[in-house]
């Protein structure tokens, strides 16, 4: 708890990073950011940032309280733009409103806004605290940092596997190693991210579509690493490629026919001049960073997780343990991988679902991945 917050400020904070999680899907490349106005130890307006080019969270919440704002404590889980974006800064609603208080849980990145917002509100008289769970805010718009602080997308190494590390068996129609319930939680992820990644190898065996089924609030970019473009043009990526948009990254050797029978068929393809597959993970991230996609899930296969763990490019990590064990039968072993700080483990249809963020050899113990410090500006 920061310095001097009460038992009702960190109550309140904790209902706006309930409310700003509502907005998952909805509100990239936006951070998610919730709002609640209360006078003394009463809410009297709550918001969060809905979609993207809509009212942010300050702007929702003050609405919602009305004349109640007035001498009241605005708690926000993101530093208050101060900046013209698509949508006036939540700095001039703040004063307008007559909001005496201010506690903030976390910095924005941002260049245009960065420390400016908080010394606004303290210029024009209003008192200014912040750094309530810092952390939590954090963790809750690490990827927008990403986007911001390094140009890349958040990446999420996604995989099944048995309980004897296996993700993958001799039979190719065994598709599926855990249960219905976890390629549901699975479905639901694939609907709010914006891109989601197969290497070949995958594509070729398991012939997916890599759409979210039902359909979420985002439609994702289907992208396979094929440095060859061996993706047939029959697949079911290539058919659906004119419904879903497809991109295939593929390396220097791809032959020009089989980029442009691609082409002709409706996807998109990314080349890199690179022979290092490594590299052009790199290159890929920066190319989908630059069209402002803010999170890619990656479902496969292991040569790819092994590279993007070598490369130290995975920011998370969703691993779904089925209670099978598959032996000698299985073809692939999961690559090993740095330590992971466990967030959340969960019993979905039997399986067990282990949440985590990745530690990186060399990265402060003290300091969670993807996480930056908000300091009092």
């Amino acid at each position: 708890m920061a310095a001097g917050a009460s038992a009702f400020d960190l109550s309140a904070m904790r209902r706006a990073l309930e409310l700003a999680g509502r907005g998952a899907g909805h509100v990239e490349p936006n951070p998610m950011v919730g709002a609640v106005v209360a006078r003394g130890d009463t809410i009297v307006g709550e918001g969060w940032h809905e979609r993207f080019g809509g009212p942010h969270a300050e702007v929702a919440a003050l609405a919602a309280a009305g004349a109640a704002a007035r001498g009241a404590t605005l708690y926000v889980t993101l530093e208050p733009c101060c900046h013209h974006g698509k949508t006036p800064p939540c700095t001039e609603a703040i004063f307008t409103a007559g909001i005496a208080r201010v506690v903030v849980a976390a910095g924005d990145p941002f260049p245009q806004v960065s420390g400016g917002g908080l010394e606004a509100l303290r210029e024009a008289g209003i008192v200014v605290e912040s750094g309530l769970l810092c952390t939590e805010a954090n963790r809750l718009t690490a990827p927008y940092r990403m986007l911001v602080e390094q140009g890349r997308p958040w990446v999420i190494a996604k995989w099944a596997m048995s309980l004897d590390g296996r993700i993958a068996g001799a039979d190719p129609s065994d598709r599926w190693i855990s249960s219905a319930a976890s390629r549901g939680i699975v479905h639901a992820l694939r609907g709010r991210v914006d891109a989601i990644a197969v290497g070949i190898g995958t594509a070729l065996a398991d012939d997916p579509l890599l759409t979210p089924r039902p359909p979420g609030p985002r439609q994702p970019l289907r992208v396979v690493l094929d440095s060859r473009c061996r993706l047939p043009r029959g697949s079911n990526l290539v058919r659906t490629s004119r419904e879903a948009p497809v991109l295939v990254a593929c390396g220097p050797a791809a032959s020009v026919d089989r980029i442009a029978a691609l082409r002709e068929a409706g996807c998109e393809v990314w080349q890199s001049a690179s022979q290092d597959a490594v590299e052009r993970l790199r290159g890929l991230l920066a190319e989908l960073g630059s069209r402002r996609l803010t999170n890619l899930l990656v479902e496969g296969g292991a040569e790819v997780f092994r590279s993007l763990f070598a490369a130290g490019l995975a920011d998370e990590v969703l691993a779904f343990v089925a209670p099978r064990l598959l032996g000698d039968a299985a073809t692939v072993t999961m690559p090993t991988v740095p330590e992971i700080e466990i967030e959340e483990v969960a019993h979905p249809g039997g399986d067990i679902l282990v949440r985590g963020l990745v530690r990186r050899p060399g990265s402060d113990p003290g300091r969670r991945p993807g996480a930056a410090s908000a300091t009092d500006h």
